[in-house]
């Protein structure tokens, strides 16, 4: 069954694939060069050619422009909030926090606003809000913290990645106030 010419064909075809093995993989990475300074228009080899960006993206520096262009503040923002559309917002809240005066996955609600931070009697406060516990939830400070968090508070149990629109907030916020 195994002769001479069987084997010979075997290691032939064997040899033939690794041989296309190999081209194929020359000419990939002829066609493909990831090399710093590589490839379009770049001489090849060279080493320590500068690179330089396609195109610029011009974008303004960090405190220049106009102020109006920056958007309202947050305290003017809230001036006008609409306390019946905080209500909506807080439906994102509502699978942690209540407003019945008992915590559940987050300490309650009622009267968050100007109430000292960390008050809830019972609830397991993070380090972080405990070491805030001499301050009070201004809108203010209830703005910074439903923005980011995590950032507000390092080390806070929150897992709520937050609000990123500032007007979710204001009208949150002023809803919150109208809840004793």
């Amino acid at each position: 069954m195994f002769d001479t010419m069987t084997i010979t064909k075997a290691l032939g075809a064997l040899c033939g694939a690794f041989l296309i093995f190999l081209m194929g993989s020359w000419a990939a990475s002829a066609l493909y060069d990831t090399k710093a300074g590589g490839g379009h228009g770049a001489g090849h080899g060279e080493e320590g050619a500068e690179l330089t960006q396609a195109y610029t993206i011009e974008v303004a520096e960090a405190g220049t422009g106009d102020a109006a262009a920056a958007g309202p503040t947050f305290e003017e923002i809230f001036a006008t909030a609409d306390a019946t559309k905080g209500e909506k917002v807080f439906g994102k809240c509502a699978a942690c926090h209540k407003l019945d005066g008992s915590d559940g996955v987050g300490p309650h609600l009622n009267g968050v606003v100007d109430r000292a931070k960390a008050a809830s009697a019972g609830f397991a406060y993070s380090d972080a809000l405990k070491a805030m516990a001499s301050d009070t939830w201004t809108p203010a400070n209830l703005n910074a913290f439903l923005t980011n968090p995590k950032s507000y508070a390092k080390g806070t149990k929150m897992s709520f990645a937050g609000l990123p629109k500032a007007e979710d907030r204001a009208n949150l916020i002023a809803w919150l106030a109208t809840q004793q």
